[in-house]
């Protein structure tokens, strides 16, 4: 296979839903090369189960849906991203039906689920519990019908190439071992989300902040990076990854109960199993506290429900959990929260500009404000594809000539496969994030974090693999978070702090802005 060129007119680094959906808008105003870190389906859209929102049926107003986003976003939504969200939502849906993509039907009608949060069934969902999947399916394969797209895997992009105040392109890592350039009128970061800062996480490997670690680096802004979401039911076994258990699984009627065996939300919501996910995590994380078992968990629920209705509704989650001996149709499915959805990232107004020209954000990367505090359950694919495709719009209109520098390989000093000193310092920061930055934090705490980051620090200075970089772009992210956390000084969406519990409106009704080693909020 032919190797990355040296220029190209677009660049996107991550090849989920927004990095492609932006890729099928720009390939008609030029050569775009797409950049996967790893291969394309190692992508959090290729996890994704639950589904994907939108105002498309009889009984559905976009006006309720935008009221379900502002009311999850607790306060702090930027009420024009979201109405665009909800607003061409539908338009994006019907354009991937087009393109191919079979969402699950009843008869020929399109068939509609309800999660968490929302008040209407506007969940679609493709063979069950494979959206995601599905999405990225005719995506890409949209995108290789257009002959100006270019899609490379294992591509490792280290750092944004900043000239005159402009980015100018990337910086390569090879798996060589030799640093390499790539040059671009523009680049846009849709690169996902950063979950993998922590012990417990629904993410895939590839997610560890590398975009919003590159844009910092290069000058940009990030925001609300203190806003990172847990998911109450990921599956929880000694010898088993975190594997997400779908939102969807409570919008059918699953339970959750406690080792005690009784359930246990109606103490802490009126909606009950139903509430906001971040409700929900706080409450497991209550019930694990006091239950004082050595290995403490909770269970989801589903053996009242039909077992042949479940297998064919989620037949993925099914099958996962019986690859683990546990029937989900007979069986309690043991739980515990684990990251799952950066609601921070790269600020950028709505169109994907960050506040560094040349450089443009979408996806879970980008931070539009769109979900406030706290995302709503499947808005994140709807996100990407809404804003992958108005980024793409505004870097074709803002196409500026290519300005190539030569290339100047220089070989790294080791990229072996094995690298234990930065393993060792990757889990030592996920332990530490766990325990002192996660879903119940404290003032004391979250120094504590930023002291044994510091101390860190000196480890990752001059990476040099591919998993050293990873290790430098976490730090950076914990230390982001982790920042941010203690400067807002109350408790807002998935921001839940024990010595701040209340809301303070009156201070933090505000995003926090993060802009080299300076913190503000506006």
């Amino acid at each position: 296979m032919q190797g990355v060129p040296a220029e190209t007119d677009f660049l996107v680094i991550g090849a989920g839903v927004a990095g492609l959906r932006a890729a099928i808008e720009l390939a008609a105003a030029g050569r775009v090369v797409v950049l996967a870190k790893r291969e394309v389906t190692d992508s959090a859209t290729h996890l994704a189960q639950g589904g994907i929102a939108a105002a498309l049926s009889d009984e559905d107003e976009i006006s309720l849906h935008l009221q379900d986003t502002l009311n999850a976003g607790d306060g702090l939504c930027n009420l024009e991203a979201a109405k665009v969200l909800v607003g061409e939502g539908p338009e994006r849906i019907e354009e991937l039906i087009q393109w191919g993509t079979e969402f699950d039907r009843q008869g020929t009608k399109l068939a509609f689920t309800r999660e968490g949060a929302h008040s209407r069934d506007r969940i679609l969902h493709a063979h069950g519990d494979s959206t995601g999947r599905e999405i990225l399916r005719a995506l890409y394969a949209k995108a290789k019908t257009l002959k100006h797209i270019s899609v490379f895997e294992f591509e490792f992009s280290t750092d944004l190439d900043v000239s005159n105040g402009r980015v100018s392109g990337i910086h390569l890592l090879s798996d060589r071992g030799e640093y390499e350039h790539l040059a671009a009128s523009a680049v846009l970061l849709a690169t996902g989300g950063l979950g993998q800062l922590y012990l417990n996480t629904t993410n895939p490997a590839v997610a560890t902040g590398d975009g919003v670690a590159m844009a910092l680096r290069a000058g940009a802004e990030v925001s609300d990076m203190e806003f990172v979401q847990f998911h109450p039911t990921a599956l929880y076994l000694k010898k088993a990854p975190r594997f997400l258990l779908s939102e969807a699984l409570r919008g059918e009627g699953a339970f959750l109960r406690n080792l005690e065996m009784h359930r246990f939300m109606s103490k802490y919501h009126p909606m009950g199993e139903l509430a906001p996910r971040d409700v929900v995590a706080r409450a497991i994380v209550h019930e694990l506290e006091v239950s004082r078992a050595k290995d403490p968990m909770v269970y989801l629920d589903l053996t009242h429900l039909h077992a042949e209705h479940v297998k064919k509704r989620f037949p993925r989650i099914y099958a996962t959990c019986m690859e683990y001996n546990v029937d989900i149709t007979t069986d309690l499915i043991p739980i515990r929260p684990a990251a799952h959805y950066a609601m921070g990232g790269v600020r950028t107004d709505l169109d994907g500009r960050t506040t560094v020209p040349g450089l443009y954000a979408a996806g879970e990367a980008a931070a539009t404000g769109v979900h406030g505090a706290n995302r709503l359950a499947s808005n994140s694919l709807l996100e990407g594809l809404v804003y992958g495709a108005r980024a793409g719009k505004i870097m074709r209109d803002e196409l500026r000539p290519l300005s190539v520098r030569p290339s100047t390989n220089q070989r790294a000093a080791s990229n072996g496969p094995v690298d234990a000193g930065s393993e060792e310092t990757i889990a030592q920061i996920q332990h530490l994030m766990w325990q002192d930055v996660g879903i119940v934090r404290s003032g004391s705490g979250l120094k504590r974090a930023l002291q044994q980051l510091e101390q860190i620090a000196p480890r990752i200075a001059r990476p040099h693999t591919r998993r050293a970089c990873e290790a430098q772009n976490l730090h950076l992210t914990g230390r982001l978070v982790a920042r941010c956390a203690l400067a807002r000084e109350e408790s807002r969406g998935a921001h839940y702090r024990i010595d701040f519990p209340a809301h303070d409106d009156a201070r933090f009704l505000k995003h926090s802005i993060v802009q080299g080693d300076s913190i503000r909020f506006a």
